[in-house]
C-alpha cells in the first residue's frame, strides 16, 4: 500500500504554478467545460466579500475561467449575502433551494443544495472565511479537472499557520482524520489536506455522492469518491498558505465527533450508541455539562432527487 500512496504521491500531486491560465483556458476551450464556484456561508461578512472580489477580478473579468460564482447563505444574521452580492457574486439563501426539504443545520448540508442551483460541469467549493485570499486556490484545483480527463475530484493543499507558528493548524486533521485514513483507508494517506474545505470535482461525481450534512462532509466525500471513482482519479495541488479563523477546542471536539460518526458509518454502515457528545463548561458552581448532538443525517446523491432528475431533463 506505501507503494501505492507513492506512486500517488509522484503523479496526482502538483503545485498551483505548474498549470498557467492560458493552458487551462485553452483545455476549457476545446473541451467546453463550464466551471462553478460555491462558497459556503454562515456569519461571514468580513471575509465572503474579499474572497468574491477577488474571484470575480482575476478569473472572470481578466480571463474568463470561472462561469459563475455563487454564495450560498446557510441563515446568517449578519451582512453577509448584502456583501456578497456587492461583490458580484450570486446569492441563493439556503431555505430557498429544494424547498419542499426542510434544511438541517451544517455545511454539508448547504455544498449538496448548490448543485441544483450551480450549472457547471466542475464545480469548486471554497470556504467563505479565508483571509489574504488568491485566486490559486480556485484555479489550482481546477486546472486538474480541465487538462486531465481522468481526474475527477482535486483537493487543495496548503500550510494552515496557527498563531503565527507554520504547521500547526488542522488539529482535527492530525488527530482524527488522519490516523482514522491511515488505519482504515491506507490508500487516502497521500493527502496532506483531507478536511480541507477548498476542492473541486465534477459533477458527475458529485451528484453520485451522499453528502453528510455536517462537518463529515469532507472526509465522507473523499472515502465516497475514492470507492466510486478509484484513487488515480483523485489528485491535490499546492496552492500556498491557507489563513482562516480558527475555532476554539470545544468547537473542534464537537467537529471531530461528526467526523467520527462518518468514517464509522463507511466502515460497518451500523447505528451510532450514542449519536451525542457532551462536554464540560467551568460555571458558578463547578464543571457544568454540555451535551450537543452529533450529524447523524446524510443526504441521498444528488441524482436521485427528482428536482434534480427534472432540472437535467430540460
Amino acid at each position: 500500500m506505501l507503494e501505492e500512496v507513492e506512486r500517488w504521491l509522484s503523479t496526482r500531486s502538483w503545485s498551483a504554478n505548474e498549470r498557467p491560465l492560458h493552458q487551462m483556458l485553452a483545455a476549457k476551450q476545446r473541451t467546453g467545460r463550464t466551471v462553478s464556484v460555491v462558497l459556503p456561508a454562515l456569519n461571514e461578512e468580513a471575509t465572503v466579500g474579499d474572497i468574491a472580489s477577488v474571484i470575480r477580478h482575476d478569473l472572470m473579468r481578466q480571463v474568463p475561467l470561472v462561469d459563475e460564482l455563487v454564495v450560498v447563505d446557510s441563515g446568517s444574521t449578519d451582512r453577509t449575502s448584502e456583501v456578497a452580492a456587492a461583490a458580484g457574486a450570486r446569492v441563493v439563501h439556503r431555505d430557498a433551494i429544494l424547498p419542499r426539504l426542510p434544511a438541517v443545520p451544517g455545511k454539508g448540508e448547504v455544498l449538496w443544495r448548490s448543485l441544483l442551483v450551480t450549472r457547471g460541469d466542475i464545480v469548486c467549493f471554497v470556504d467563505a472565511d479565508l483571509r489574504d485570499f488568491s485566486s490559486d486556490f480556485v484555479s489550482g484545483i481546477v486546472g486538474p479537472l480541465l487538462t486531465e480527463p481522468d481526474v475527477d475530484l482535486v483537493k487543495a493543499m496548503y500550510d494552515r499557520p496557527l498563531a503565527g507558528a507554520a504547521g500547526q493548524g488542522g488539529r482535527v486533521t492530525e488527530l482524527m482524520a488522519r490516523p482514522l485514513l491511515n488505519m482504515h483507508w491506507p490508500q487516502l494517506a497521500g493527502f496532506v489536506q483531507p478536511l480541507g474545505g477548498e476542492y473541486a470535482a465534477r459533477r458527475s461525481l458529485l451528484e453520485q455522492l451522499p453528502f453528510p450534512v455536517g462537518y463529515g462532509v469532507e472526509l465522507g466525500m473523499l472515502v465516497d469518491a475514492l470507492h466510486l471513482a478509484g484513487l488515480d482519479a483523485l489528485a491535490q495541488v499546492d496552492v500556498g498558505v491557507r489563513k482562516h479563523r480558527h475555532q476554539d477546542g470545544q468547537a473542534l471536539g464537537r467537529m471531530a465527533a461528526a467526523i467520527y460518526r462518518t468514517a464509522q458509518l463507511r466502515l460497518a454502515r451500523g447505528h451510532l450508541i450514542r449519536p451525542s457528545l457532551t462536554q464540560f463548561e467551568r460555571g458558578e458552581d463547578g464543571f457544568e455539562p454540555r451535551t450537543y448532538s452529533v450529524d447523524t443525517e446524510e443526504r441521498p446523491p444528488m441524482v436521485d432527487i427528482a428536482e434534480y432528475q427534472a432540472r437535467k431533463a430540460a
